[in-house]
C-alpha cells in the first residue's frame, strides 16, 4: 500500500517544534469555539465537540490545554466564520485554503494578496475542489511506535483503515474514509499506540509536477505564506514537489 498525502508527514515533523505546536493549539481552539457556538459546551450532547477533543488528543494537545480552550471558548463566544477559498498557484497547482476568521474582509484581502504576489489566482467556489477527496489521515512516529509494522497495519486495517504506508523515513501513515477516522483513531489509541496526528485531509486525485525554477520558488512562497496566516486553518494542494 502507498500513502497519498506526503506533505501531511512533513506537517507532523514540523509539529514537534514549539511554534508549530502553538499553531496547532490555536487552530483546534478555533474549531472548538465554532463547535461550542453551534452545539454547546457539553461533549456528551455535542458530537462535533467530542470529535474535536479526540482530534486534540491525537495531536498531542495536553488535557489541561483542552479544558482551558473549552472554558475560554464558552466564555468568549467569539464569532468565527469558516470560509474556504480555492485557486491556482504557479504552474497550475490547485490550492484549497480553509480559514476560520472573525473578520472576513481581512482574511479575503490577505488571501488575495498572497495569490497575486506569488503568481497565482483565486478562483470561484468549486474550481479545484473536485480534484480532491476528503480522507482521514493518521500519522505515527516510527521511533515512538512500540509494535512492529505488520502488527500496526493489521490493527489499522481491522479497524477500518483504507490504506497504510511506511514509505516515509520517520512516520507511518494511515488513510481512512472521512467517516471512519475517529473509529480507527480510537482503535489505535486503545492498543496504546501514540499518534502524532489524526485529522481530516483533502487528498488530490492527481498531482502536478513542476520543473520551472520560478514556479517552484513561488509555489513554495505561496504555501508558506498561507500556512503562516493566523486566519488559515489548513492548506491543501496537489503539487508533487519537495515538501521541506
Amino acid at each position: 500500500m502507498s500513502g497519498h498525502s506526503k506533505w501531511h508527514n512533513i506537517q507532523a515533523k514540523k509539529s514537534k517544534t514549539d511554534a508549530a505546536r502553538a499553531k496547532v493549539f490555536t487552530k483546534i481552539g478555533k474549531e472548538i469555539a465554532i463547535a461550542i457556538r453551534e452545539g454547546g459546551p457539553n461533549p456528551n450532547s455535542n458530537s462535533k465537540l467530542r470529535d474535536l477533543i479526540s482530534k486534540a488528543k491525537a495531536n498531542n494537545v495536553p488535557n489541561d490545554n483542552i479544558d482551558r480552550i473549552i472554558k475560554k471558548a464558552t466564555e468568549e463566544k467569539k464569532d468565527y466564520k469558516e470560509l474556504t477559498y480555492e485557486g491556482y498557484g504557479p504552474g497550475g497547482v490547485a490550492v484549497i485554503v480553509e480559514t476560520a476568521t472573525d473578520n472576513a474582509n481581512r482574511t479575503i484581502g490577505n488571501i488575495r494578496s498572497y495569490f497575486s504576489k506569488y503568481h497565482g489566482n483565486i478562483g470561484t467556489t468549486g474550481c479545484v475542489s473536485f480534484m480532491f477527496e476528503e480522507k482521514g489521515v493518521i500519522t505515527i512516529d516510527k521511533e515512538e511506535c512500540q509494535i512492529d509494522e505488520d502488527q500496526l497495519m493489521e490493527i489499522a486495517i481491522e479497524a477500518g483503515a483504507e490504506d497504510f504506508s511506511s514509505e516515509d523515513d520517520d512516520f507511518f501513515e494511515i488513510t481512512t474514509s472521512s467517516s471512519d477516522l475517529i473509529t480507527v483513531q480510537e482503535a489505535l489509541s486503545a492498543k496504546g499506540i501514540k499518534l502524532s496526528s489524526a485529522d481530516l485531509s483533502k487528498i488530490p486525485t492527481n498531482y502536478v509536477d513542476l520543473s520551472n525554477e520560478d514556479d517552484i520558488k513561488y509555489i513554495t512562497l505561496l504555501l508558506d505564506k498561507l500556512e503562516e496566516d493566523d486566519d488559515v486553518q489548513q492548506v491543501y494542494h496537489n503539487w508533487n514537489g519537495p515538501q521541506e
